[in-house]
């Protein structure tokens, strides 16, 4: 983005501006992230104002800042745009911005599986085309528009990923982002101390058809029936999953070393791979690889490219120690996110000695005991050698294993992560493969 602090300020539809001439190309809200021409935006908060780092972030390379216009003492020396609110002017902004910005804007969110899918997106169009995504979590009302702004302007698609914890909120994100192409990952139990059940989170996430632009189209998850119950005929869709009765399927799916083979039916035939495990990620990519086939690509194409496509940190990801072979699912943890892990352990050959960490899952309201007991159930000492549990609220799951596994192929620790590290070295082998599968709260990556 380059534009004055006047053209800002023309947007905003306000008049209170110093050195109007000086170009902004970017905008941050923390002075520990400002770059060169950047339009610092502060927010008064419980704990700190961020008009107290304004100098701090002048002297960090900023062009520009925006001030609340109830707030005292306006330094006259910088370049200034003086606001009604901060937040409103920086959602103002990126609203303005997106609709003079030519970019394909792809819209993502879900449960579980926002970020892969967005890395996966991402991925398969890079090859092809300018691609720039959200970076991190800059995923709800304060960084979707930072997302925005900094998007480059001549960047060809905008993948954009939107989070939730309440009803309103993906509503309020994709009628900024106004996308062009929408995919809803799936619905799981993420929130349901705030939406009241997995329906109230089918409603919520189906939100973001709301800002689809005329003629835009919504890619969703056809096995899951909530979904199917909102699907009008006044919207264009189209279904992924492994149903046979959805318009991209997978069958075949082979785990590796290297990751995942498939075969996938329907408006693409072809055999692919991805360097990701598990089926929720195969979901995953089939949703992708729709976005890939309606932007234009060949299925030759979307093949060669989804070989490349690598994923953010802790998403199913393989990572050797020693002789034990880890798969780093740390980043979060819901039951539907754990059941398909577990899954996916069950049935893999990867290697013969399958271990299972399993840390507290969070956010999930008063039935939070309940939604861990039940793991129990797909479980099995069959298939899983030896579970080790970690959190206060695994402690549940860990009495309802204690009828299945012996004492030597399950451990429990309320607070002492190392203790089960300790464990892990003493007793994993090179035939060992260890998920690791908990809730972002819950840091179990430590453990590697």
């Amino acid at each position: 983005m380059k534009r004055t602090v006047k053209q800002l300020a023309d947007w905003l539809q306000v008049t209170q501006v110093q050195q109007p001439e000086v170009e902004v190309t970017g905008v941050t809200i923390d002075t520990r992230t400002v770059k060169a021409g950047d339009l610092f935006v502060p927010f008064r908060g419980e704990r700190s104002n961020g008009h107290d780092y304004v100098q701090q972030a002048i002297e960090a390379g900023a062009a520009a800042v925006l001030w609340q216009a109830d707030e005292p003492n306006p330094p006259t020396d910088v370049p200034l745009i003086i606001v009604e609110d901060t937040e409103l002017a920086l959602q103002e902004l990126a609203r303005q911005y997106r609709t003079e910005h030519q970019a394909t804007f792809i819209g993502i969110t879900g449960s579980n599986g926002k970020t892969s899918s967005k890395d996966i997106v991402a991925g398969l169009l890079a090859p092809y085309f300018k691609v720039q995504k959200t970076q991190g979590n800059f995923n709800n009302q304060l960084g979707l528009p930072i997302t925005v702004l900094n998007l480059d302007e001549d960047a060809e698609v905008a993948v954009l990923e939107m989070g939730m914890s309440g009803f309103g909120e993906i509503a309020f994100l994709t009628k900024l982002a106004r996308p062009h192409i929408a995919i809803i990952t799936n619905i799981g139990e993420a929130h349901m101390q705030d939406l009241g059940s997995r329906e109230g989170i089918a409603k919520a996430k189906f939100e973001i058809s709301e800002g689809l632009v005329p003629n835009g189209i919504l890619f969703y998850d056809g096995d899951e029936p909530l979904l199917q119950a909102l699907i009008t005929e006044q919207l264009n869709t189209k279904a992924f999953g492994m149903q046979a009765t959805n318009d991209l399927y997978a069958t075949d799916i082979l785990a590796t070393e290297a990751g995942s083979e498939f075969t996938v039916h329907g408006v693409i035939d072809e055999h692919v791979s991805i360097s990701v495990l598990g089926e929720h990620q195969v979901k995953n990519a089939l949703g992708a690889m729709l976005v890939a086939q309606h932007i234009g690509l060949t299925p030759a194409q979307i093949k060669q490219s989804l070989a490349q496509v690598t994923l953010t940190d802790m998403r199913m990801q393989l990572v050797p120690k020693g002789d034990v072979l880890f798969i780093n699912d740390a980043y979060n943890a819901a039951p539907t996110s754990v059941c398909a892990a577990i899954e996916f352990m069950k049935t893999t050959t990867i290697r013969p000695k399958k271990w299972l960490v399993l840390g507290d899952m969070l956010e999930l309201g008063p039935n939070e005991l309940a939604y861990h007991a039940e793991l129990a159930d797909v479980i099995d000492p069959a298939h899983i050698e030896t579970v080790l549990l970690y959190g206060p609220r695994m402690r549940v799951l860990y009495e309802e294993l204690a009828h299945k596994f012996s004492d030597a192929n399950l451990y429990y620790a309320a607070e002492d992560i190392s203790a089960l590290a300790n464990i892990i070295e003493q007793s994993a082998t090179n035939e060992t493969l260890l998920l690791i599968k908990g809730s972002r709260g819950m840091k179990l990556e430590r453990l590697i």
